[in-house]
């Protein structure tokens, strides 16, 4: 195992993290109090999550404005560049907060350690910032080359978060149901209005049989792997149990976050007396089991 990779075990495995994962959720949770503002930082609005996005920009001048330094270039350009990512960052440091609160365990960990170094790296660019303005010049690099540091530490780690433990990843990005028509379940042994649990070759689903038709998702939320079928039916839509994002049953678009992934969801009919489904294909036409075509897919 690689150095870094035992570092970030040593995290993951570090229960003295969770006291201060704690005090920050504390700190964090007014800010999606109010769902508006949850759909929003989470991405709902984006089809995914904001955080990757916008941390382009504060790191974009933050790099900048040390090439800047490295080459003997305008002090009055790369101090602005300093100033507008560290503005910039608030944002990042925001959405990043917003995702981080439906970690727990390992993830959560990480994620602190991860926040403790992108608050270092604001905080070493706020300290550049105020140093070149004051006409400390070298001090004002030195500290954004510690800050780039600090950014860099927190990149790994958040590396980690997306690709080594999926976080802010589809949970059902690699399932997909069968293409050509196929039986499940019969339409009888569905309850009305209500989700009910659906397995298909290892495949598992939500179904929900309503008076005219039968629709069916995929049971894994998209947000972090939720049980849809264990969830409840809220205004017509199914909400998930662990963080309460809710999918429209026809199309699986999210009508409530923390998720911003829609869900895969399933054509459907009856034939015979039991429910047949296939993938359902963007712009597609679902049919109910009586036969007629509805919008969805």
């Amino acid at each position: 195992m690689s150095l870094p990779s035992r570092l970030v075990s040593s995290v993951e495995s570090s229960s003295a993290l969770d006291d201060v994962a704690s005090t920050l959720r504390r700190a964090v949770e007014p800010l999606t109090a109010r769902p508006l503002m949850r759909d929003a930082l989470t991405g709902r609005w984006l089809g995914h999550s904001v955080h990757p996005m916008v941390v382009a920009l504060p790191m974009g001048c933050w790099i900048a404005a040390s090439v800047l330094d490295v080459t003997r270039g305008p002090a009055t350009a790369a101090r602005r560049l300093v100033g507008v990512g560290t503005i910039t960052a608030l944002p990042a440091v925001a959405t990043g907060a917003a995702d981080w609160l439906d970690t727990s365990g390992a993830e959560q960990r990480v994620g602190v350690a991860h926040a403790i170094a992108n608050d270092a790296a604001v905080t070493l660019f706020a300290g550049s910032w105020l140093a070149r303005r004051s006409g400390r010049s070298t001090v004002g690099r030195v500290l954004s080359f510690l800050g780039l540091g600090a950014v860099g530490v927190a990149g790994y780690l958040g590396g980690h978060l997306a690709y080594g433990r999926g976080v802010g990843v589809s949970t059902t990005a690699f399932q997909s149901g069968p293409e050509e028509w196929t039986r499940v379940i019969r339409h009888d042994d569905l309850p009305l209005d209500a989700p009910a649990a659906v397995s298909l070759d290892g495949l598992a689903l939500v179904a929900v049989r309503r008076a005219d038709r039968v629709d069916v998702l995929e049971d894994r939320c998209t947000h972090r792997g939720g049980p849809l079928s264990g969830g409840t039916l809220v205004d017509g839509c199914v909400e998930c149990p662990w963080h309460a994002s809710r999918f429209d049953t026809v199309d699986g678009t999210v009508l409530a976050g923390p998720a911003s992934i829609p869900q895969p969801a399933y054509d459907t009919r009856v034939v015979d007396g039991w429910i047949e489904i296939r993938r359902a294909e963007p712009g597609g036409l679902r049919r109910n089991p009586t036969g007629a075509a509805h919008g969805g897919g």
